[in-house]
Formats: structure tokens, sequence, C-alpha cells
């Protein structure tokens, strides 16, 4: 075989086994490709069905329809608070206190003190202190005129509103403001009429209704919870008394609606009783039938006037029931004290009277006298029946302005207490001693008789109504008591289950020895039904 057809046999095994090869793999490819496409179009879960977006139908229900009624009404108030610089003293700024928010703008400031100094000379002039504060707020008025809570607003230097669905910030400023309920009215001028919320009647609400909060918690505006009324008539100062619901409230709802089922306002959040600061199922709404009263008296004057009658009385009303009693009266207020120069004394009325009925009408009870009285214009003439030693008299007063007229309640009584004598146990719980000649003299004790209480036992029948340490014992019943022979006099009298009222002294002030005036002492009364098993 010549050299040339070796060469050319060579050749064609050489081509054939390419070719060979070049089958395999693409046999090979085309197996792998068909196994992935083949992977590829096998779901990962056979046995599903795809989901399918029906078309939007919106959903409606009562609540959702409240939500689109009241939310226009309700707004969102943000207020700057721009307190007085602090005082510069040897060259430096004066800290601010610990919870004072100023922005670190007094560090900054001192860092420039000490690396530059003041280019223009002397001290460098402190920045004020700056703060804010979030609320909400409800459309009372279509011109603009809006109630909120009276601490959303307070010593705020600059108070901005915004409206549902509206980017533009309105400034506002405030009308009036009341804070014994609590409430203010601000205003803000916009170019359009306001959607003014419906009012409705507080009177009519009942516990387990349900009721709506709208407002701006935490800032986020127009926010709708739902929840019922758990309960009424829930005691916060002398002007509030709430409704108690289970909507959430939280910080920035102050200020704005609570809602019945008919759309109607029925109170003003306020409160929320909290271990948190957040919510936990307990907030409170001033009444709106209160509120109301507020607001149409700020629109008219610009300040809220409540009148008074200038006495003084017990605030717990099972103690005051009791004094009652013991003085010998069903029903009415226990006159603890009478303000010097009030309408009640220019009258006639004196301490240990039992006020019993106001104008021919029977008084319930202290808070039925407060709101009687606070409701009769100032300078309107009152008829005030009182009891007085067994018998009824009437008094002719005029009301005056509570501003004037209320003043401020007794300070903690000292720390120290009248010289030591021979301290004696008694049944009401308490340990009394007599007073010494040297001991009222240091005390400033002007009043003749009197023991002085060294202690009161924990869960007593003294520690129950209120006896202290260091109270002066002047009467049990209107019995003078004189000395520690007096009270175990009148005790032997006193059968389980009697009523009993004592009158006693109390420090209204510092101690003489501690630098207060002598005779700094206020008589109160204090009465209770002693229990019916032995002391």
């Amino acid at each position: 075989m010549s050299f040339f057809e070796k060469l050319r046999k060579q050749k064609l095994l050489s081509g054939t086994l390419v070719l060979f090869t070049l089958s395999v793999g693409i046999l090979i490819g085309t197996l792998i490709t068909t196994g992935v496409r083949a992977a590829k179009d096998t779901p990962a879960a056979p046995d599903a069905t795809p989901l399918v977006i029906p078309r939007a139908t919106p959903v409606t229900n009562q609540f959702s329809e409240l939500a689109k009624q009241l939310a226009p009404s309700v707004v969102s108030i943000s207020t700057t608070i721009e307190e007085k610089a602090p005082q510069v003293s040897r060259g430096r700024r004066r800290p601010a206190p610990p919870d004072a928010e100023d922005e670190d703008e007094g560090g900054m400031q001192d860092f420039f003190n000490r690396f530059f100094g003041n280019p223009f000379g002397g001290d460098m002039p402190p920045l004020p202190r700056r703060g804010a504060a979030l609320g909400s707020g409800v459309i009372i008025d279509k011109n603009g005129y809006i109630l909120t809570n009276h601490h959303v607003v307070d010593k705020a230097t600059r108070i901005r509103v915004k409206l549902a669905d509206d980017p533009t910030e309105y400034e506002a400023k405030v009308i009036g403001s009341d804070v014994e309920t609590d409430l203010a009215v601000i205003k803000i001028n916009a170019p359009r009429p306001l959607p003014a919320a419906k009012i409705g009647n507080s009177d009519a609400v009942n516990v387990g209704d349900w009721a709506v909060a709208i407002g701006s918690p935490f800032g986020f505006q127009t926010t709708v919870t739902v929840g019922i009324i758990s309960a009424k008539d829930r005691p916060g100062s002398t002007f509030q008394h709430f409704l108690q619901t289970d909507a959430a409230i939280n910080p920035g709802n102050s200020g704005g609606p609570l809602i019945n089922i008919n759309g109607e306002v029925i109170g003003i959040n306020t409160a929320i009783a909290t271990r948190t600061g957040a919510y936990e199922g307990i907030g409170f709404a001033l009444p709106i039938n209160t509120a109301a009263k507020v607001y149409n008296q700020i629109i008219k004057t610009g300040k809220v006037s409540r009148g008074s009658i200038g006495v003084e009385f017990a605030a717990d009303d099972s103690r005051n029931a009791d004094l009652v009693k013991a003085y010998g009266a069903s029903n009415g207020v226990f006159v603890q004290r009478v303000t010097p120069d009030g309408p009640a004394e220019k009258a006639g009325l004196k301490q240990e009277d039992v006020i019993v009925a106001v104008d021919g009408k029977p008084v319930k009870d202290g808070q039925d006298l407060i709101n009687r009285v606070s409701e009769t214009p100032i300078g309107n003439t009152l008829t005030v029946t009182v009891l007085r030693n067994g018998k009824k008299q009437d008094f002719r007063l005029t009301v005056g302005d509570r501003t004037k007229i209320i003043r401020d309640r007794f300070s903690p009584q000292p720390e120290e207490g009248p010289e030591s004598g021979q301290a004696t146990p008694a049944k009401f719980g308490i340990t009394i001693e007599n007073l010494t000649p040297g001991a009222r003299d240091n005390m400033g004790i002007t009043e003749k008789g009197g023991v002085v209480v060294r202690k009161v036992e924990p869960d007593s029948f003294a520690d129950d109504i209120g006896i202290q340490p260091n109270d002066i014992i002047m009467s049990i019943n209107r019995e003078p008591v004189n000395s520690v022979d007096d009270v175990k006099r009148i005790q032997n009298t006193l059968k389980p289950g009697a009523a009993v009222a004592f009158r006693i002294l109390r420090s209204a002030g510092p101690s003489p020895r501690r630098g207060g005036r002598p005779g700094e002492w206020t008589s109160l009364f204090l009465a209770g039904t002693l229990p019916k098993t032995a002391q």
C-alpha cells in the first residue's frame, strides 16, 4: 500500500471518530436540555390552585361609614413651646433641667464659647429652650372653631393645624381655655367653610354602647379605633366626670372626639390609665354636655366663669355623709371651713353648719352643691338652708367668682411635733397626750384645750377617717376635749355602730422651730361610724 493510500485511510478514520464524537455530544446535550425543560414545566405544587384577584368592590359597614363621615372634622394639632432663655451665671449658661427638650443647643453654644469666645464681648446670649407637642381636635363650627384639650395647647408659642387630606398647615390662635375641665377652643382661618362635627347628648350614653375614637395617636393622622363605653361618671377633678372607653386611646389622641354609633360626638378624649404610657384598655373622655357648656362660655367671653359661695367640705363623700349624720341631718354638706370675707361668711354661715338645701331644693352631696353653685351666674343671689344646732335657718347670699374665692389647700404638716409628754393609747386606734403650756406656745396654738395625736394605728378607725400624727383633737361629737381623760370619758359613752365626729387642728404651715409663723393651724372635721365589733 502506497504512502498516499495509508494517509487517506487515516484521515477517513479520524473524520469518522470526530463525527461520532459530535453526534454523541449532540445527543447528550439534547437529553439534558429536554430534562431541564421538563423540570421547568413541572409545577412546584401541582395540586395548588392559582389565586385570582376579584374586581374591586367596596365592602361597607357602619364603622367605615362613620370614619368617612367624621374624619374630615378631626384635625391634627402640633405645637411649639419656647420657654424663656435660662439666666447666665459667671459667663456660663445655666444648665437646663433634665426633662428640658433643648435639642442640644446649649451644648453647641458652650462649645463655641470655650473655643472661639464671643466676638461681641461679654456672655454669649443664651438660647431659649424649645419643645413640641402633638394632639388632636374636632371642628365644632364651619368658621374654623376647634375644640381640643387645654394641655395640648398650654404654653404653646405656635399652634399649627392640619386638616384631613389637606397638606396645608394652618396657624391657629387660642380663643380661650379652661384648666379645670382641660378644654380649649382654638381657631384657624381656612379659605373655605369647614365640615363641623355633629354634637350628641352624652346624657343618653349607656354602658355597653359602641364608641369610636378618631385622632392622631403618635402623630398618625386620622386613626380610627373602636370599642364600647365601659363605664360612666368616672371622677377626675371637681368638674371632670369622665366617660370610660376601651377604644384604643394613645398619646396624640388628646382633644379628639369620641363618637357614638350615630356619628355624633359624645366626648372629648382626654386621658388614659396606663403603666406604660400607652394604651392598656382604659381611656377617658370628657362628656360633650360638659364640653359644650365650656365652649359656649369661651366663645362668648373668652374664659369660663364659675360661681362659689366660699365654703369647704370633705372631698370624700362617705366622710361627708358621716359628718352630716353625726350632726343630725339626713342629707347635705357639712361645712368644714368658711372662707374669710367670702359670700358664705358675709351671709352668716359658720363652721359646723350642714347645708341641706339651696333655693328650697335639697342638696344631695358636695358635688351636687358645687354643680348648682358653679352654674349660678356670678352676682346672683341664692337662699341657702343650713341645719345649725338641730334647727334649720335660711341665709341669703350673693354668688362670687370662684377664681377669686378658692384658695390654695393646706401645706404639708411639719415633720416636728409638739413637745413630748406622756402618750396614752385610745380606743379609736390613736395614742394621745396632753398639751403642755410650753408645747402650746411653741406651736402657736391660741385656742384653749385639745390633746395631741402622737401615733395612729394602721387600718384603725382613726386611720380610716383620716386622723394623722400631730393633729390636735379639740372636740368629739361637739364635746370639748381638754385632756386625755376627756377622750376616755367620751369613748365610754359610744356604742358600736355610733357616728363619731372629730374637730381637729392641723398644721397649715412649717414648724415655728423651722422658721414658720406661729398660729398656722386650720380647723378640720372628720367623721365615721364605729365598727359593730369591739375595738
